[in-house]
């Protein structure tokens, strides 16, 4: 933690959090405990699955949820809010329930990415930064691992911090595209705060800066030899920017004994421009001299250049991975799906209801199971129980579609593995973040047990997500109260 991580973002919530809870103090409601689900509904480009990335960034903000002297003051000025309410809020704190599902974890719509049971003031206040922090940065990390399974095992590195939308956004989108696959990024801050591996190599004003391209690139050779990657596209690739990077590599490096160099091409033509570079390099005896390719790229292009034959070992994507700019919004929402009232042992499960079905919410305090094939390691679908629910791996399990509950299957040899992890359990936190390194290796792990199927970038196959007969009774008993 430091002067970055450390920000008290209590008020950052919807204003209409602070009046219910206000609302729910007047009213004699305060001590219900409420359960919420954050989910989402679909996968953003139409994919066949999203990954979950902001845990740690919610633990952070839970551990620190407080409200300060001139917090209260500014809800004080808006005369909407009790002076009992207001004195709650000197000694305000976190002391309910958290699940979640860990960082880098594949994850489907309209199951729970995270659950919390808590007091209804304390889980209605944190649901605005819930929201936010899990929908950005899940949303990066699913576009930058469709861009990282497009290089098909060439490095990605994040370019995108000045087209990113604000600090926060380059910051935390350059963590979670590295939880995703990215090799490194070019933002020194993320770097220094979450362990993002930083680095980068020269701008066009470098090469304009110096009476020659020439002098531009042999500066840059003797000052970082051994990370000399020069950009080659500031006047013409052809004619003058890769003639004379092999000049400054042959003079250089060469004398040295260092073979680790690049040309970068960040502008036109990159296929055709990638393989006369290849050739050229390779005629110089350059054949080590590796070629990255930049410039607004993104899965579909990256995917396009390597079927053109485009020789290139690395890519730099910036803009289009940073802001998911083909689809921005996750679209995560926080949904209550149960209450326990004050003083009681009964958990009462609730359900929303809209003509849009897919809008109607799952109920009750949920528990979800992913269920692998044993002889293959791969995910067979996922299962969305009541809370109190407990699979029996031993015995034959029969899955069914909630929409189309005639299609049923009955799997056998599987394993059941619960997603929902305890993170907070009565205000205290249980769970100790991994290290970056560790959650990428986990995420990619977690991605080769999804079949190839569900990981095309068009039309995947649909990965089932279920309801447990249980549940899906209740669902429905629900609904036709609610019909009633």
């Amino acid at each position: 933690m430091d002067a970055y991580t450390e920000r008290n973002y209590t008020l950052l919530c919807d204003f209409y959090e602070l009046t219910m809870g206000n609302a729910y103090l007047e009213s004699g409601r305060s001590g219900d405990t409420a359960y919420f689900d954050l989910f989402f509904r679909t996968v953003p480009d139409n994919g066949g699955f999203a990954i979950a990335a902001g845990l740690e960034q919610v633990i952070d903000y839970i551990k620190s949820l407080h409200f300060t002297a001139e917090d209260i003051e500014y809800l004080r000025q808006k005369q909407l809010f009790s002076e009992d309410f207001l004195s709650l809020l000197k000694d305000f704190r976190f002391t309910g329930d958290i699940y979640a599902v860990p960082e880098g974890t594949p994850i489907f719509p309209h199951e729970p990415i995270l659950t919390v049971c808590a007091p209804v003031m304390e889980a209605q206040i944190v649901e605005t930064f819930l929201l936010l922090s899990i929908n950005h940065q899940s949303l990066i990390a699913t576009k930058a691992n469709r861009i990282v399974r497009a290089a098909k095992g060439r490095p990605v590195s994040e370019f995108g911090s000045r087209r990113a939308q604000g600090a926060d956004g380059a910051v935390l989108g350059a963590r979670a595209a590295y939880i995703a696959g990215c090799a490194s990024t070019a933002c020194a801050l993320s770097d220094r705060v979450y362990g993002v591996p930083a680095g980068g190599t020269m701008a066009h004003s470098w090469v304009q800066m110096f009476d020659s391209e020439y002098d531009a690139f042999v500066t840059y050779c003797r000052t970082y030899p051994h990370q000399a990657t020069l950009l080659v596209d500031t006047y013409n690739v052809l004619k003058s920017g890769v003639p004379n990077a092999i000049r400054a590599f042959k003079e250089v490096l060469l004398p040295q004994g260092i073979t680790s160099c690049a040309i970068r091409i960040d502008s036109g033509d990159i296929t055709y421009l990638s393989r006369k570079a290849r050739k050229m390099l390779d005629d110089a005896g350059l054949p080590f001299c590796k070629i990255v390719a930049s410039n607004s790229l993104d899965e579909y292009i990256i995917e396009t250049l390597i079927e053109q034959g485009a020789k290139i070992d690395a890519f730099g994507v910036g803009e289009r991975l940073i802001t998911s700019k083909s689809a921005p919004v996750f679209g995560g929402v926080y949904k209550l799906s149960a209450v326990k009232p004050a003083g009681s042992d009964t958990i009462i499960p609730k359900i929303k209801v809209s003509e849009n079905t897919a809008k109607i919410t799952n109920p009750h305090f949920k528990k979800v199971y992913r269920l692998f094939e044993k002889e293959t390691g791969k995910a067979i679908a996922d299962l969305l129980c009541v809370h109190d629910e407990v699979i029996d791996e031993t015995q034959p399990l029969e899955l069914f579609d909630p929409e189309a509950t005639w299609k049923r299957k009955t799997v056998t040899d599987f394993v059941a593995k619960e997603l929902l992890v305890p993170v907070f359990l009565n205000g205290e936190c249980v769970y100790e973040s991994p290290d970056i390194e560790t959650i990428r290796n986990y995420c990619a792990e977690q991605i080769e047990t999804l079949w190839d199927e569900v990981k095309r970038f068009e039309n995947p196959h649909t990965y089932y997500v279920d309801l447990s007969q249980k549940l899906y009774d209740i669902k429905h008993d629900l609904l036709k109260k609610a019909r009633a």
